[in-house]
């Protein structure tokens, strides 16, 4: 790997667009590191600190706030989540691509705070497509689904404050995910 400076890639994309099989792709890769965010919860079984999340109390994740340490942050369900500026640029410094997943509106506030992210929307080719794949999941009920649809076709308006919107058709994963390594790449280089 060369020393030039990474790429901070922000990655949003509707539930049941693929995110997850598309971003385990382009990990495999060395030159690709995953952002790990900060929380207030408490870690559950199994998780670990500094691996899953960085488990920080709640003075200290808001002393952090104040002080402009994290790219974006939100509270959900009484707990704050949020990515470390110091720890993704670090990553960055050391000439990783740098991946965060996250959706919408946390993507837009990190290209507020890091202009220089590629913000990479997955979508799925059509609605129908999508709806097909969350009721395959067969995991949520029929409520659930429409409002992911709904919450879905929300985000989708958003596409074009995103520099680049990759379609993951069905069985592409892996050529998505070779079309986002493309893009980074290219915008590294340029």
């Amino acid at each position: 790997m060369n020393n030039k400076k990474g790429v901070l890639a922000v990655v949003s994309g509707p539930s049941g667009c693929g995110k997850g099989t598309v971003l385990s792709y382009v990990l495999k890769d060395e030159n690709y590191g995953y952002s790990i965010s900060a929380t207030t919860r408490d870690p559950r079984e199994g998780e670990k600190d500094g691996v899953h999340y960085f488990f920080i109390s709640k003075e200290e994740f808001l002393t952090r706030v104040e002080k402009g340490r994290f790219l974006e942050h939100a509270e959900y369900c009484n707990n704050y989540y949020g990515t470390p500026r110091d720890y993704v640029e670090e990553l960055l410094e050391k000439g990783k691509n740098v991946i965060l997943e996250i959706e919408t509106k946390g993507a837009l506030m990190v290209k507020e705070n890091a202009p220089d992210a590629l913000l990479i929307f997955i979508a799925p080719p059509d609605m129908e497509t999508l709806e097909n794949r969350l009721r395959g999941r067969g995991t949520e009920d029929e409520d659930t689904v429409r409002r992911r649809l709904a919450k879905a076709a929300e985000e989708m308006t958003l596409i074009p404050k995103y520099d680049l919107c990759i379609v993951n058709g069905e069985g592409q994963a892996e050529k998505a995910a070779a079309d986002i390594m493309s893009a980074i790449n290219a915008y590294r280089n340029a």
